[in-house]
C-alpha cells in the first residue's frame, strides 16, 4: 500500500491558497505525511480499544474525579456538563504489549489522517484493511461537536464555530484548521479561524466579526486559560455564555500527565471501584509513572535510564526528557523547578521505510470520544520525540489484518 503525499498536498493547498497562503506545502510541510502505512496485529488494535473503553470507564468514577480534583485549577472544577470533545491517546507498541504514553485533550491530526487515508491505494484489500470506516471519520467528528454543544446545555441549533489558537496561521497544523472550518461549513455552520485577542465580549456573548460565536473549538495549550489574552474567552466559558469544547476539566481529567500515576497503579483503581477487566487492561498498558518529589528524587536518579522525563501540563513533547540523555544540570532544574512526572520506558516500535537508511520510530495515535474510536493514525519520526521533520517520516496510515486473510501471504511491503 501506498499513500501519495504530492496528491494529499494537491487536495490541501487550494483550501490554502483560498486563505491567503500561497506557499507550497512541500516547502512548508514536507515531512508531513509518510508515503508508508505501519502494519499492527489485529490483537494489538483490541487492546487498545480495550484501554480506551477502561480510561472512559475511569474518568467517570468518583473517587478518581475526586482525587484528580485535589490539583486542579479553580476553573477546571467547572462541570460544564460534556466529556470535553476528542482524545487524542498515543502508544508505543512492542511485540507482545501496547503501552499508553500520554493523552491529548485537544489532538492535531484527525482530519488530515483521514485526507491521508483515504488518499490510499491498498495492494490487496482482501488481505489487509484500515481499522476503522473512514468514510465515516469526518461526520463523526462534526458529531461530536453536536454532542457537546447538547451535553452543555444547549437545546437550541448551533449555528457558529471558532477554530481558536494563537496566530493561528502560523501554526504547522494550520492546513487542518483549514479542513474543519471547510468541514463546519459544509454541515451548514457559520465557521472561522481566529486568534482569542480576536473576540469581544459584550452584552453576555463572545462576538466574532460583527457575529455572535455560539460554541468555541479550542486549540490553544494554555488548558486553564490563565493568560491575559484569553480573559474574554475565560469570562464567557465561566459565565456559560459559549460552550467550550476541549474545556479545562476535559484536561485536567484526561490529558494531566499527573493522571498517569493514578491510571498505573492498580491498586487505586480497585479502591476507586473500577472493574476488574478494566483494572487489567490499565494495569497491562499504562507504563508506571511516579510524581517527581524530593522523597524520590535520587532513587529516580539512580533508575533514570528506565525513565521518561515529562512535565504535568506539558505538551507537543516539550521540556520532555528520555532519562539516559538526562544531565544533572537539567536533572536539577526538573526535580527543584515544575511538576514533573517519571514513567517507565517503553521503546517505539521500528518501521524500516528503505533498505538504505535506518528504521524509523513509531508510534500510534488512536482518536477517541465517549469510549469510542473513530480513526487510528501513526507517526514516524527520528530522534527524541516526534517531530515532523524526518524524511520519508509523518502521519502515516495504519493497516491490520482483514479477518478473511487472516491466514493468507501479504505482497504488500
Amino acid at each position: 500500500m501506498t499513500a501519495d503525499p504530492e496528491a494529499i498536498r494537491a487536495k490541501l493547498e487550494p483550501l490554502l491558497r483560498s486563505r491567503g497562503v500561497d506557499d507550497s506545502m512541500q516547502e512548508t510541510h514536507p515531512h508531513l505525511f509518510a508515503s508508508l502505512p505501519v502494519y499492527v496485529p489485529h490483537a494489538q488494535i483490541e487492546r487498545i480499544a480495550r484501554v480506551v473503553a477502561a480510561i472512559e470507564e475511569v474518568i467517570g468514577l468518583p473517587a478518581y474525579r475526586s482525587e484528580v480534583m485535589l490539583g486542579a485549577s479553580a476553573i477546571a472544577r467547572i462541570d460544564p456538563g460534556s466529556p470535553g470533545g476528542l482524545l487524542g491517546l498515543d502508544f508505543h507498541l512492542t511485540p507482545d504489549k501496547i503501552g499508553l504514553i500520554e493523552i491529548n485533550t485537544n489532538p492535531g491530526g484527525v482530519l488530515l489522517n483521514t485526507v491521508l487515508g483515504q488518499a490510499q491505494s491498498l495492494c490487496m484489500p482482501e488481505i489487509m484493511k484500515v481499522p476503522t470506516d473512514l468514510m465515516q471519520v469526518e461526520n463523526a467528528v462534526v458529531q461530536t461537536f453536536q454532542t457537546e454543544w447538547r451535553l452543555q446545555g444547549r437545546s437550541e441549533p448551533l449555528t457558529s464555530i471558532a477554530i481558536v489558537d494563537e496566530s493561528p496561521t502560523e501554526q504547522y497544523l494550520y492546513p487542518e484548521f483549514c479542513l474543519f472550518q471547510d468541514l463546519f461549513r459544509r454541515h451548514g455552520l457559520r465557521a472561522d479561524i481566529c486568534s482569542p485577542e480576536a473576540f469581544v465580549y459584550r452584552s453576555s456573548r463572545l462576538w466574532l466579526n460583527g457575529e455572535p460565536v455560539d460554541m468555541i473549538y479550542n486549540r490553544l495549550t494554555d488548558f486553564a486559560l490563565e493568560e491575559e489574552g484569553h480573559a474574554r474567552l475565560r469570562a464567557a466559558y465561566e459565565s456559560d455564555e459559549v460552550v467550550l469544547s476541549p474545556h479545562p476539566r476535559a484536561h485536567a481529567l484526561y490529558a494531566d500527565k499527573r493522571n498517569l500515576v493514578l491510571l498505573s497503579d492498580p491498586e487505586f483503581l480497585r479502591r476507586a471501584g473500577a472493574s476488574p477487566m478494566s483494572v487489567e487492561a490499565l494495569s497491562r498498558a499504562v507504563p508506571r509513572t511516579y510524581l517527581v518529589s524530593p522523597q524520590n528524587r535520587d532513587s529516580l536518579w539512580g533508575n533514570r535510564r528506565n525513565l521518561f522525563f515529562k512535565p504535568s501540563a506539558g505538551y507537543g513533547s516539550k521540556a520532555a526528557y528520555r532519562g539516559d540523555k538526562l544531565t544533572r544540570r537539567v536533572w536539577d532544574e526538573i526535580s527543584n523547578g515544575k511538576t514533573y512526572v517519571a514513567q517507565e520506558l517503553v521503546k517505539p516500535s521500528e518501521r524500516q521505510v528503505s533498505a538504505h537508511s535506518d528504521p524509523l520510530k513509531v508510534d500510534i495515535r488512536c482518536y477517541a470520544y465517549q469510549g469510542q474510536i473513530l480513526l487510528y493514525a501513526a507517526r514516524m519520526y527520528q530522534g527524541q520525540t516526534t517531530n515532523f521533520r524526518t524524511p520519508s517520516g509523518g502521519f502515516a496510515p495504519v493497516l491490520t489484518l482483514a479477518e478473511t486473510g487472516a491466514g493468507s501471504r501479504s505482497r504488500c511491503r
